[in-house]
This record gives C-alpha cells, sequence and structure tokens, in this order.
C-alpha cells in the first residue's frame, strides 16, 4: 500500500528556517516525480514545488512565491522527499503537503505556523 507521511512542521519565526520531509513507501519512488503543495487558511492549494525522477529532464521547478527560499530534494536511497524553507514569512503559514501526481497520492500534511 503506497504510503506518504509528511513531517517536520511546527512553529517558526520570521527569518527563520524549517526542513520538511516526506517519507513514502508502498511504490518505486525513484521511478516517479514528487510535487509539494499548501493550503494556507480559506486558500485554495498551492503547488510550490516539482521535482523529477532521477531519469527526468529538467531542473525542479518551483513558484515564484517560494522561488530562492525553498529547496526541495530527494534522497532516493530512502525513498524520502525534503523540502527546506528558509527566510520563512508569515505568508507561508499553511500546512503543507507531499503528492505523488502519476499515482494522485498524498500525505496527510504538516503544519507549518509562522510567527513571531
Amino acid at each position: 500500500q503506497v504510503h506518504l507521511v509528511e513531517s517536520g512542521g511546527g512553529l517558526a519565526q520570521p527569518g527563520g528556517s524549517l526542513r520538511l520531509s516526506c517519507t513514502t513507501s508502498g511504490f518505486a519512488f525513484n521511478m516517479y516525480d514528487i510535487r509539494w503543495y499548501r493550503q494556507a487558511p480559506e486558500k485554495e492549494r498551492e503547488l510550490i514545488a516539482h521535482t523529477f525522477r532521477p531519469d527526468g529532464v529538467g531542473a525542479t521547478i518551483y513558484a515564484e512565491s517560494v522561488r530562492g527560499r525553498f529547496f526541495a530534494s530527494r534522497d532516493n536511497t530512502k525513498a524520502t522527499a525534503y523540502l527546506l524553507m528558509n527566510s520563512l514569512k508569515s505568508d507561508d503559514t499553511a500546512i503543507y503537503y507531499c503528492h505523488v501526481p502519476a499515482l494522485d497520492i498524498w500525505g496527510q500534511g504538516t503544519q507549518v505556523t509562522v510567527s513571531s
């Protein structure tokens, strides 16, 4: 059974950093692209990063709202994706999800709150 489990969320101060993890199981991680989304209160879910599988083409794609501050990566030996979030702002407060688009599988999400 396919599972995605996000972790690493929490409370951060403006300007701070957090690293989210998306631990997966039940499928061949290195064969699939991975996406990160977020959903802020009363807002639509926003695609913020798309990482390609190792034999895919192209570099990671980022939404303009996070480009230069957030960095997505993946460890194919651990079947885990990461999202390093730097220079956090209050607008980054949201629930963050990882997603396997080809399988349409979502994790349960992890809450990130940026506040002083």
